[in-house]
């Protein structure tokens, strides 16, 4: 008998046996469940150093000339090296380099580290530190955003708490990376002379900079070794507060001491005294919490949230914290609703069971190896290292109805055999053995499709492996449960319908019928039928080519983020209060739950111009619209207020860009033509403001900065034993709020400032009052007689290098059904419309530069994909042929899908693509099914082709239809797009829905007769006669 002696029949021979490791496989699954790591997505590490460096009162032009230039030729020899770009401002300089998915972050680390240290002798001697550099994952986000303010305390109070208490009690959290404080101001004492009291007196600010650095000190003294003990030397070398400092003597006039407070005002400040943030209308900060790698995002801010009530009763009562954004609220809703999807799938797919076997038994055995198979692919996601996320649970959502169908196939074979008479040992022996072969073939040729998936390359690659390898596992641990529990549990309590229990036709059986006269007129009608398999195979390609394509959907995460600019030339008091009116519009909306802002220079923000903007909308099902829709309400109302625009995007669990951006999607020119650069990069942005297509466009020249030039005569300064060097200095003791001194406390470390007055730093008048001393008569000399101040000019607020060239960066949001590759065809047109020189070259960046990288490698995927089917095909039925029947299911699948998708009105994105692989492993089971059958039908019956596809598509239609509503329905929730998180999931629903609703239409046709004119062309058969007539199984 077939099927003896295979492992079905040892099983159905062993049922204890195997219920048992059954039990211990579904165990396993349970145990393994909740210990599943929860995140948005895979993890993706993608190697990115940032590296800062500082110096105070540089402009633009010093920091990128003597700061990053320097550092950027050490760190151009680092191998594995991507991408290297630096933004240059007043007084600061990042960089970030970016490095291949392959190379070891640590190893990166180090060799950052190494060209730090080669690069500081070329380093401007008066930098207060060494850059400083930590790791980041660009595609990371901060898991929770908490804001601490407080109506009371000043603003340098409530940073010290939050640095000190704060940050360093969430820093040791389990499973909590990097914690950030943005908005910060330091508490730093801070001494403002005033230039002509010290002019009167003979002093200069480098009198009282030496003077506090000799006199404020903690340096080690040592200790008393004495006969019967030690004691440990210590001092009052160090200085506190400002009333001590004011106490230092700076020098002597006339033999009386000339005290620090006669010549200044020593004062409490900040150490950034341009930086300020509120949290709604109070002033705060805020502190972003990122996770480290491979930690569970729920499990880490649900541990932060219970430290929350412990750390604010360490704070002073005037301190309130509060949680500006929370990652997982949508998280949690978005992992809900796919669950909540996959029980819907399950239920829909049981219900078909039920429909067409008509039998409970029938339906429970395929029930239950549904279930088995997806609990233990939970056991083979643990084992693998893999997270629940939104992309591993839409795997084996769809998997559902991979599974089902190898237990359909197996089940509604043993049940056509009782149907047949025989006993239920015999049925299930012999129907699982002639159907195993199939399963394997379907199961084996569908992981085929998922291989070129694992060799996708970039971030997108890395995240969908996780999804090919769940949906693989899932897929075979289906395969091994199908041919040993179904069979088992066939033979148990799956029995023969009894006589008349089905009198009735049931709708399987008239849609049977209805199929049978089908079939006998594309039977009749072979070339009418080739035709129209031409057509779809035509149509497919003229669609994907037509479609328009994009990358990720743009999600709805509850969370906008964004960035202000005004005027380049902006006082810091107005830009605080343009944020403030701006704050007003964004907190009137009825979407927003909280929100935050700050301007200043702090963390990513360079400039006084730009600022910062955090928004945490409500539930989706507490407010109206999504987030592109909140950004599109708000536009309008925040382009009231003059002077300053904001610019919003909706938060992405996918985030690709290597820095803070203003838009979703960015575009850099570079050129060795920095004024060039300009020219064109101006031009460009004018072109592209004329299409409505784009949106919030803008570059981030920031050209309009105010500059005062100093021409310095050297001539005159050198009659005065002066030098270019030591105009400089006093210029920076007076304005660059140079930190010349530091004390330290039990919990941290302090800054001393020197600047002017407040009076007089703030006016070019003040240069006049100006002094420095000569070394050759030790007299005053006013600056005025060793310089000349000329009006302020326009100059850069900052500086952008790429690659060591001079560069600008474009952002741009997309407008509502404007797909990402028309945007590219687009910008490539208005780029010859303007006539851009070739000597300025343009490249995408982030989540458009991934796209199209990962346009151009999708036909290759495609086409990997269905090799990889070919061949494994090729392989199990020992034919070059009989694969391309089978591939022929595919064309009629992809039409589909594109259609759907064009219909829906959604872009061809990478999560459509992925359903497109997907149905290259679904459809072709169709023909798996009928040429298995038909071929065996060939050689152990003797029968024509003709009445051997005949008999295959009447005996296989009943599995073929139960397998693909299996499939169909499994997708179906998906392609509805509900919940939290849908906008990810749905193209690949639609896409999978679609491609099976017309592939199931067509593929019942088309494949017969190809499969006809295959045998007829290859084996070269007689013409093949008028269809036979009807055969019964």
């Amino acid at each position: 008998m077939k099927g003896q002696g295979s492992v079905s029949a040892w099983c159905i021979d062993h049922p204890v046996a195997t219920l048992l490791l059954t039990v211990a496989l579904v165990l396993l699954g349970v145990i393994a469940f909740p210990r599943l790591p929860i995140a948005p997505l895979p993890e993706a590490e993608f190697p990115t150093i940032q590296i800062n460096a500082q110096l105070p009162g540089a402009s633009p032009e010093t920091m990128a000339s003597s700061v990053a230039t320097p550092l950027e030729v050490q760190f151009s020899a680092i191998p594995g090296m991507t991408q290297m770009t630096s933004t240059s401002a007043l007084g600061s300089t990042n960089l970030i380099l970016q490095f291949a998915l392959s190379k070891s972050i640590d190893t990166a680390a180090q060799e950052v580290q190494a060209a730090i240290n080669t690069a500081a002798g070329r380093l401007p001697a008066d930098m207060p530190n060494l850059p400083t550099w930590r790791k980041v994952n660009p595609a990371d986000s901060p898991v929770l955003i908490l804001s601490v303010s407080s109506s009371l305390m000043p603003g340098t109070e409530l940073s010290d708490v939050t640095e000190t208490i704060l940050a360093r009690q969430l820093s040791q959290v389990q499973g909590v990376g990097q914690v950030a404080i943005t908005g910060q101001q330091r508490p730093a004492i801070r001494v403002q002379a005033a230039p002509e009291k010290l002019a009167a007196l003979g002093l200069t600010l480098a009198d009282i900079r030496v003077a506090v650095q000799q006199t404020s000190l903690n340096l080690a003294k040592g200790a008393l070794y004495g006969k019967d003990s030690i004691s440990t030397l210590s001092s009052n070398d160090q200085l506190f507060k400002p009333a001590d400092y004011a106490q230092l003597i700076v020098s002597y006039k006339d033999g009386a001491p000339v005290y620090l407070k006669d010549v200044a005002r020593v004062v409490y400040g900040s150490e950034n005294a341009y930086v300020k943030a509120w949290s709604g209308d109070q002033q705060g900060v805020n502190i972003a919490i990122f996770r480290q790698p491979g930690a569970n995002i729920v499990e880490t801010v649900d541990r932060i949230q219970r430290e929350l009530p412990r750390l604010q009763e360490m704070l002073p009562a005037a301190v309130d914290i509060s949680v500006l954004n929370d990652r997982t609220r949508t998280i949690r809703a978005s992992l809900h609703e796919v669950e909540l999807t996959l029980g819907i799938a399950v239920l829909l797919v049981v219900a078909v069971m039920a429909v067409f076997l008509r039998q409970l038994s029938a339906t429970l055995i395929v029930s239950a190896v549904l279930g088995v198979s997806l609990v233990a692919s939970f056991a083979m996601m643990y084992v693998l290292g893999f997270s629940l996320n939104n992309l591993t649970l839409v795997a084996i959502v769809v998997a559902v109805g991979f599974v089902v169908d190898d237990a359909i196939v197996v089940v509604e074979n043993i049940h056509r055999h009782l149907e047949a008479g025989q006993g239920m040992r015999e049925a299930a022996i012999k129907g699982s053995g002639e159907i195993g072969f199939t399963v394997v073939s379907i199961s084996f040729s569908l992981v085929a499709a998922f291989i070129p998936l694992l060799f996708m390359g970039g971030v997108v690659g890395r995240l969908f492996k996780e999804f090919a390898l769940t949906a693989t596992a899932t897929i075979m641990i289906s395969v091994v449960v199908s041919l040993t529990l179904a069979p088992t549990l066939a033979a148990l309590f799956m029995r023969a319908p009894r006589h008349g229990q089905h009198s009735k036709p049931g709708f399987g059986e008239r849609l049977l019928a209805a199929y049978e006269r089908g079939l006998r007129k594309a039977l009749a009608h072979q070339r009418l039928t080739m035709g129209v398999f031409f057509l779809t195979l035509l149509l497919s390609v003229a669609g994907y080519v037509f479609i328009p394509k994009g990358f990720f959907p743009i999600q709805d995460t509850a969370f906008a983020a964004g960035t202000t600019e005004a005027a380049a030339d902006i006082s810091y008091t107005d830009m605080v209060e343009k944020h403030l009116q701006l704050a007003k519009i964004v907190g009137a909306d009825p979407a927003v739950l909280a929100f935050s802002h700050s301007v200043g220079v702090s963390g990513s923000n360079q400039t006084i111009a730009n600022g910062r903007f955090w928004i945490s909308l409500k539930p989706r099902s507490e407010r109206d619209v999504s987030a592109s829709e909140f950004i599109d309400r708000l536009r309008p109302k925040l382009a009231k207020v003059p002077g300053i625009v904001l610019y919003l995007r909706a938060g992405q669990d996918i985030n690709l860009s290597s820095g803070p951006s203003r838009s979703q999607y960015q575009y850099v020119l570079k050129s060795n033509d920095g004024a060039l650069l300009n020219t064109w990069t101006q031009r460009l942005t004018d072109k592209l403001r004329e299409n409505t297509a784009f949106r919030d466009l803008s570059n981030d020249l920031q050209l309009g900065g105010s500059v005062t030039h100093i021409d310095i005569d050297r001539s005159a300064a050198a009659r005065f034993g002066l030098t270019t060097a030591d105009v400089d200095q006093a210029l920076y003791d007076a304005f660059g709020q140079r930190q010349i001194s530091e004390f330290q406390t039990e919990v941290n470390q302090y800054k001393v400032i020197l600047e002017l007055d407040a009076r007089q730093r703030g006016r070019a008048e003040s240069l006049n009052y100006f002094y420095l001393r000569s070394p050759l008569t030790n007299e005053m000399v006013p600056l005025s007689a060793l310089a000349k101040v000329s009006a302020p000019r326009m100059g850069p607020l900052s500086i952008a290098h790429d690659g060591m060239f001079p560069a600008a960066n474009l952002s741009f949001n997309l407008a509502s059904g404007v797909a990402l590759g028309d945007a590219v065809r687009m910008l490539d047109q208005a780029k010859n419309d303007i006539g851009m020189p070739a000597s300025i070259i343009g490249n995408f960046q982030g989540a458009a530069q991934a796209f199209q990288s990962s346009l151009a490698n999708q036909p290759w995927l495609i086409l990997a994909a269905l090799v990889a089917v070919y061949i494994i095909l090729g392989v199990l039925y020992e034919s070059f042929v009989h694969p391309l029947t089978i591939i022929s299911t595919l064309p009629s699948a992809g039409i589909g899908a594109l259609l759907l998708l064009w219909i829906m009105g959604q872009d061809f994105s990478i999560m459509a693509l992925i359903g497109v692989v997907l149905l290259i492993g679904i459809v072709k089971k169709n023909g798996i099914l009928l040429v298995d059958f038909a071929l065996e039908a060939q050689r152990d019956q003797g029968l024509t082709p003709q009445e051997a596809i005949y008999e295959a598509c009447m005996t296989r239609f009943r599995p073929i239809i139960m397998t693909t509503l299996a499939a169909l329905l499994g997708a179906l929730p998906l392609m509805l797009g509900f919940g939290v998180g849908a906008e990810l999931r749905q193209p690949l629903g639609i896409a999978v829905v679609g491609g099976l609703l017309v592939s199931q239409m067509l593929t019942l046709f088309t494949t017969p007769v190809i499969y006809l004119q295959l045998e007829r062309v290859f084996h070269r058969r007689q013409p093949t006669p008028a269809p036979p007539r009807a055969i019964h199984s």
